[in-house]
This record gives structure tokens, sequence and C-alpha cells, in this order.
């Protein structure tokens, strides 16, 4: 699974990194603007997404354009997940910095079966 990692700060985005690559899916990025995100999107079959990002755009935004132009199953990692208390736009799943390292693997992992399922679907249907 290629998974697009959108975080403005380097550790964090350092470690996200790492995550996904042990968990042994393709890392893109990391990317720390709107632009650069929508620049990889089409790869992508997920995206870890911050929601505040460098150029002052709003992950959520970010979200609603992933999930609704390609498709990618979207998890918000974010210090204020208190703001999301009206919706996750689309995110299928939204972990609190701080992290551990197994909450992103399970948040990972469910995507993954998720896709595996829609793909069945579509396919036996």
């Amino acid at each position: 699974m290629r998974v697009l990692i959108v975080e403005d700060e380097f550790l964090i985005a350092s470690l996200l990194e790492a995550i996904v690559e042990e968990q042994g899916h393709e890392r893109l990025g990391p990317v720390s603007t709107v632009e650069q995100a929508l620049a990889y999107a089409p790869r992508a079959d997920i995206a870890l997404v911050d929601l505040g990002l460098a150029d002052g755009n709003s992950g959520r935004l970010l979200a609603r354009r992933l999930v609704d132009r390609f498709g990618i199953q979207v998890i918000f990692v974010t210090g204020d997940a208190s703001s999301l208390q009206d919706g996750f736009d689309g995110a299928i799943a939204v972990i609190q910095k701080p992290f551990r390292d197994d909450e992103i693997a399970s948040a990972l992992a469910e995507a993954l079966d998720r896709r595996r399922r829609s793909m069945w679907r579509a396919n036996s249907g």
C-alpha cells in the first residue's frame, strides 16, 4: 500500500516514515502543503494528514479533496482532535498526538483491510 505522509513537523514526519516503512508499506513524501500532497495523490492509497499544514491550509480541506477526487483513505494525525467534533471530513480515523507506533500501525492495517474489502466487493459484484 502506498502511504502519503502530510506533516509539517520534521520529527513527527520522520517517525511516521519509519512506522510506514516498518509495516511494509511504500512511503510517499513527507510533504507539508496541499499543493505538494495533491501532486502525490494520484499514486497514493492512503494518507496520514496533519490538520495544520505549512502553507496555512487546513488538513480538513485536503482530506475532503483526497477522498472526493482520488478515493484515498485518510487518517488524521493531529494534536487537536477536539477540532473534529463536527465530523471527520471523510477520514476513516483520527489519531491524537502524541501517538504510539502501534496506533499508526493499527490504523494502517484497518485501512488496508477496508481497501481489500472494497476491491473484493467491486470485483465480485
